[in-house]
């Protein structure tokens, strides 16, 4: 029996790209990586685990917020090189900027617009 995350097709640096859809209303919430580590722990806690590349090292998702995501769902990709993570997002906040979804920009007319609301400014977020 082959190890469920040796089906996961990694990149070159050992990385999959993860995409949290709230599991509530199917929206995208945020584009995170995972490596096997993060995926392992991901399932093995219930909580979204992410491999920060700029910081190169693991993230739990919400450990600084409190915004964590909690799994309802892992599914891969028919190429099995995109995870997919149904979550529950506490506090109703997925992005740095204290927003619902990291998707809030929408272009209009030749330039990104905001087009979704600050819930909670992210000074109160990362005090």
């Amino acid at each position: 029996m082959s190890d469920w995350l040796d089906e996961v097709k990694w990149t070159s640096d050992g990385l999959a790209p993860a995409i949290a859809q709230d599991a509530a209303d199917n929206s995208v919430l945020m584009m995170a990586w995972m490596n096997r580590e993060a995926l392992a722990l991901t399932v093995e806690t219930g909580h979204a685990v992410y491999w920060s590349r700029s910081r190169k090292k693991l993230w739990h998702k919400g450990e600084v917020s409190g915004h964590q995501q909690i799994i309802r769902e892992i599914r891969l990709d028919c190429d099995n090189d995109v995870i997919l993570l149904k979550v529950e997002q506490l506090g109703g906040i997925a992005c740095h900027t204290g927003r619902h979804a990291c998707f809030y920009k929408e272009y209009q007319n030749g330039q990104w617009i905001d087009v979704e609301l600050v819930l909670k400014s992210p000074e109160e977020i990362y005090r």
